[in-house]
Order: C-alpha cells, then structure tokens, then sequence
C-alpha cells in the first residue's frame, strides 16, 4: 500500500517548525529531508526516522522497525506525530546530527 499524498501534507504541516521541510516521491514512498538532509521515511502512511543518538535520547526507548522489506531499523514515530512542537525538535534534532550530504558528482555529457 503507497502513502497517501495527504498523510505527507500532514506530517510537513506537523514538522515546519524544524527548518525547510521537504519531501520527494521515491519508489511509491517518500523520503523527507530537513535543511537538505534525509531525515527520514514515509511508507505506508508510516514515519520512520533515521536512527541517531541525539534522536534516541529525545525519544526515551524508540520502537525501532524496518521502513520496507530488507531495510536497516528505523525509529517508528507514532505518539509524537500529534505534538508539532515535539515532531519539529526531534526532526530538527536528527537533522543536526547527520552529516552533511556528499556532493553530487557532475553529470556526464550524454554521447
């Protein structure tokens, strides 16, 4: 079952006090990045956060699950997904603690 275009709204209305908030369709899912970052998944109508230290502490003792069939452990956010204040700082909390993304390699002109 794909996410619904709705529950995607949703969570970045929830989410917008935690930076720019952005999603991209992938695979019949979404990824959702904060300040150009992937911090985390939609699948399923299901958010998944991209596990870090800083994101456990915030949420106490997450339940961790895959976001898709052969995917490593994500957080499983459900109890905060009605807190926009919460949502925000944990998303904005993930964001800070990821790296940076690697810079794309140029394109290769096409033959």
């Amino acid at each position: 079952m794909a996410t619904d275009p709705d529950t995607i709204t949703f969570l970045l209305e929830q989410m917008a006090g935690a930076g720019n908030i952005t999603s991209r369709r992938m695979f019949g899912e979404y990824a959702l990045y904060c300040d150009g970052k992937v911090v985390a998944f939609v699948c399923d109508d299901q958010l998944f956060l991209k596990p870090t230290p800083e994101g456990r502490a915030l949420l106490g003792t997450p339940t961790e699950a895959p976001a898709y069939p052969g995917s490593k452990m994500y957080y499983l956010i459900e109890t905060e997904l009605d807190e926009p204040d919460a949502l925000a700082r944990l998303i904005a909390t993930t964001a800070a603690a990821l790296p940076e993304p690697k810079p794309k390699a140029p394109r290769k002109p096409k033959r």
